[in-house]
């Protein structure tokens, strides 16, 4: 089913500079935690898990997009930073608790804020996830083309 803010983000993801890629995929991932944590509070098990699922996936793009490289120490300390957020996005999974949710959710959210310092967006410019970020029917895209 064609969705027009599934065109717009898509449009937006493949028009975009590497720095602004990772912005969205911040974004994105802090609101697949926020809405996990929600479904751990009313005991939904299964959009908890597809939420924690893309936060998981979210994480492992940037992951993978790190240049080990050239980015020396810093970037082995990113990439640890993603395992260890990952692992508790496995933990609250598995033990279906807020916690780790809540933890996870601050670390992006300071993660999110040191880029958005690196490269601000102008005021009123940017994407509404919360559109993208609710529907399922993601067609499974994640942007594998750049690397920071």
């Amino acid at each position: 089913m064609y969705q027009p803010q599934h065109a717009y983000f898509e449009t937006e993801v493949l028009q975009a500079e590497p720095l602004k890629l990772v912005q969205l995929l911040y974004n994105g991932a802090i609101e697949a935690v926020q809405k996990a944590r929600i479904y751990v509070r009313q005991g939904q098990i299964r959009p908890r898990s597809e939420q924690i699922t893309k936060a998981m996936d979210i994480l492992t793009e940037l992951a993978t997009s790190v240049d080990r490289e050239r980015g020396g120490e810093l970037a082995t300390n990113l990439v640890e930073l993603y395992d260890y957020m990952q692992r508790q996005l496995q933990a609250a999974n598995f033990q279906q608790i807020e916690e780790p949710l809540a933890e996870v959710e601050k670390l992006l959210s300071t993660m999110a804020e040191a880029w958005n310092q690196i490269a601000p967006e102008p005021a009123g410019a940017g994407l509404n996830m919360a559109a993208y970020a609710g529907s399922s029917d993601d067609g499974g895209y994640s942007p594998r083309s750049f690397v920071y």
